[in-house]
This record gives C-alpha cells, sequence and structure tokens, in this order.
C-alpha cells in the first residue's frame, strides 16, 4: 500500500497474509484507493488486487452453520482475523455463505467484515 497513486510515493504498509479482503473506495487510472478492515487507507496498483471475494472474521471466535439459522448445526469454529472466501450473500438477508480452510457453511452478515449491508453477491 502506496501513500498514493504512483510508484513514486512512499511505501506504507506491506500485506503479508494473501486474500486479506480489501475496500476500494477510489479509482485513479490503473491505481485503487483502498481501505482494510482496521481503517487503514493507501493506494495499490490494479495489478495487484483479486476480484475474488473474500471476508475476515471480526471479533472473537464465531460459529459457521450448516443453514442461515443461529440454530442450526455448527460446521467449524473459526477465530479471527481468520480469512476465509465469500460464496454468496442474499441481497436482504442477514446471512452469507462462505469457506474456511475448505469448509463450507453460513456466517451472520455482522460477523465478517468485506460484504456492505444489502450487498447481493452470487
Amino acid at each position: 500500500m502506496r501513500s498514493g497513486p504512483g510508484e513514486q510515493y512512499p511505501i506504507k504498509w506491506t500485506y503479508q497474509r494473501p486474500g486479506v479482503p480489501l475496500e476500494v473506495i477510489r479509482e485513479f487510472h490503473h491505481w485503487r484507493q483502498i481501505r482494510d478492515w482496521q481503517g487503514a487507507e493507501g493506494w495499490m496498483h490494479s495489478s495487484m488486487l483479486s476480484s475474488k471475494r473474500s471476508v475476515m472474521i471480526v471479533g472473537g471466535i464465531r460459529t459457521l452453520r450448516d443453514e442461515p439459522d443461529l440454530h442450526g448445526d455448527a460446521s467449524a469454529r473459526v477465530e479471527g482475523p481468520a480469512i476465509g472466501k465469500l460464496l454468496s450473500c442474499q441481497k436482504s438477508a442477514d446471512w452469507c455463505r462462505v469457506e474456511f480452510a475448505g469448509v463450507k457453511g453460513w456466517l451472520r452478515r455482522i460477523d465478517v467484515w468485506g460484504v456492505y449491508n444489502e450487498e447481493e453477491v452470487n
């Protein structure tokens, strides 16, 4: 992550973990201003970003469910700041289908960072 949209700007941050979800908040030519889950902002070249959606567990331990219901059977317990794949979210639903370390299941939208309220992801 750089402080501005170009290689002449200093590097502010280097992400060590692949798949960290980032929010693109602005574009300038091939550069994207991004924000991470902790609120850090900076610029990255678009070639360094992926269109594959990921999410990050926020808070402590979360229970991955077999179905989108708080009373559904538990598939796994995931501890933040774990990074997983975002598989789907329905626009008006409170749940998203995700995958962590090969285990698929459902988490409440409020338990992950990387998807907007009422955003639909297919």
